[in-house]
């Protein structure tokens, strides 16, 4: 069964395009830490698939990939994307890679690159021309709740659970970030799930609009989003690109400005270099080595 809000479209599909199947390597080089993929698909839209075992924790590494294939993707003929993960177990994303965030196994330097990059990709993620799906499989907290709100609809299975819960790490969770969350669900909702590390179970996120639809399972995830790909497509891009510039390029223009990554960068890396945050990390390092055993 098929929860969803409501939405109705009565455009007429334009002339499809001809088939095709790409290969990963026409996007990127294919090495063993490839973690993205791609799939065009009939229709003029592509399925990217994520995949970095265990739990696709985002590392630097990740973030490049997926700002290199969305790059590729607007430069070639496809009108729309998919977002999924590769995983065999209940995983979209994890969220960001805590050892990028942990201050004594990393270095300024390489922060400030991933800083950069992972916001410069949800930035562009935001105000993308293309039509955006997020298809939310189980758990997605964190960086992968902002992705998925950066998309333009998201599908996700019953056992789904979303939020930007960051201040459960003992770290702030990033003010686009926010005013990002903020624009999709509003304000006062935003200001309960950040402040305290709130996630929330499908049902709750489709009461408060920050999923769309949700599945029973898996099984029906990608079918379902790959069927309102379809019929979000029957509507002509030019009016659609204006209109969603209108509503998010202010903010994914702020985001992406340089001075600012920069500014946000060094704020950042100021705090996860105190004595709290790396305790507070220390401590959740040893929670997840107790889960292991």
């Amino acid at each position: 069964m098929i929860h969803r809000a409501s939405f109705h479209f009565s455009y007429r599909l334009p002339v499809a395009r001809s088939a095709q199947v790409l290969q990963v390597c026409r996007y990127t080089k294919a090495t063993q830490d490839r973690f993205v993929s791609v799939n065009v698909r009939p229709g003029g839209y592509a399925l990217v698939s994520i995949r970095r075992e265990p739990v696709n924790s985002m590392n630097l590494t990740m973030w490049e990939q997926l700002l290199e294939t969305l790059t590729t993707l607007e430069k070639d003929q496809v009108r729309g994307v998919i977002f999924h993960s590769g995983l065999s177990r209940p995983v979209f994303t994890a969220g960001n890679d805590l050892k990028e965030l942990y201050a004594p196994a990393s270095s300024q330097e390489r922060y400030h690159k991933f800083w950069s990059v992972s916001n410069t990709f949800l930035a562009r993620l935001s105000n993308s021309p293309l039509v955006t799906i997020a298809a939310i499989k189980g758990a997605c907290p964190a960086g992968g709740t902002c992705l998925s709100i950066a998309c333009d609809y998201r599908v996700i299975t019953a056992d789904g659970i979303m939020g930007l819960n960051e201040v459960a790490l003992g770290i702030a969770v990033p003010a686009k970030w926010i005013k990002l969350m903020a624009n999709v669900i509003g304000q006062a909702k935003t200001d309960k799930l950040t402040q305290f590390a709130k996630m929330v179970k499908a049902p709750e996120a489709l009461t408060i609009g920050l999923v769309d639809e949700v599945v029973q399972d898996e099984k029906e995830l990608l079918i379902q989003a790959e069927k309102v790909m379809e019929n979000l497509l029957k509507l002509p891009d030019p009016g659609r690109q204006i209109t969603k510039d209108i509503l998010r390029g202010p903010l994914a223009r702020e985001w992406a400005d340089e001075k600012w990554l920069k500014d946000e960068a060094e704020t950042a890396w100021k705090m996860l270099s105190l004595p709290s945050t790396v305790k507070a990390l220390d401590g959740v390092f040893a929670r997840l080595s107790k889960s292991k055993v």
